[in-house]
């Protein structure tokens, strides 16, 4: 199935799943599947945050789905809601996004709690090497 999204080409959505087919998804799924294999439960658990905000950005807005109930679609699937296909522009801006969330995280932690800075601080720089392919 072809999704037109806001910016640049249509992509195709996979058969199984929500999500869109581009480079730097395939990039975070293939080092989250490495990760899983290594048993790296600090790595696992940074990609499946990044992929998880790409999968929210893709979200529809509540207000965009709100309605009166008579409204209301009826039958199976009838009150599934097309979902935003982002641009690759946009996936690095919730890429960047979620990056900019932990170097916040590392420079609160800092002095407190010096091990969830450096924690953080690596989450940070794996997801800055996948960003960059």
């Amino acid at each position: 199935m072809r999704i037109i999204g806001m910016h640049g080409p249509p992509r195709t959505r996979q058969a199984r799943g929500m999500t869109t087919d581009s480079p730097l998804r395939a990039r975070l799924r293939a080092a989250l599947l490495q990760a899983r294999r290594d048993r790296d439960a600090e790595t696992v658990s940074t990609l499946r945050t990044a992929l998880a905000a790409l999968e929210n950005a893709e979200a529809v807005p509540a207000s965009a789905t709100a309605g009166a109930i008579e409204d209301a679609p009826v039958g199976v699937g009838a009150s599934e809601a097309q979902r935003r296909v982002l641009s690759d522009a946009d996936e690095l801006a919730v890429l960047d996004a979620e990056i900019a969330s932990l170097l916040e995280a590392v420079r609160a932690y800092a002095s407190s709690v010096p091990e969830r800075a450096a924690g953080a601080d690596r989450a940070a720089d794996t997801l800055r090497a996948l960003r960059e392919g």
